[in-house]
């Protein structure tokens, strides 16, 4: 089940790191770009100064709205060693019951007679 923000960016139940929006160099082509062109009529420049103006202001909106999804992802909460305490300890967990799969797995099975 998604639904849309008020900044357009999409929203599910369970977020995931796929879906944050980081496309930012394209924005950052276009502010170079415009920083670069060089107008010699001053009407010109102040146009592509309001230009450069409105896709900085764009970027950062992109840049905010992309640090507020990174803050909703699961696991950001914690340190860089509680993530590492936490990874191990699902190891661990994972070699438990792959190791009780096994011994499952090679129990003596019982033969029910069938009446």
């Amino acid at each position: 089940m998604e639904s849309v923000d008020q900044n357009g960016a999409v929203l599910s139940s369970q977020l995931t790191v796929d879906n944050v929006d980081v496309e930012f160099l394209p924005l950052i082509y276009e502010i170079i770009r415009c920083v670069e062109r060089d107008p010699h009529d001053t009407s010109q420049k102040a146009r592509e100064s309001q230009d450069t103006s409105q896709k900085i202001l764009e970027l950062q909106r992109k840049l905010d709205q992309a640090r507020n999804q990174i803050r909703k992802l699961p696991g950001v909460e914690y340190s860089k060693e509680e993530q590492l305490q936490k990874l191990e300890t699902l190891r661990k967990q994972l070699q438990l019951k792959k190791d009780l799969l096994l011994k499952y797995r090679h129990m003596c099975t019982f033969d029910i007679p069938k009446s």
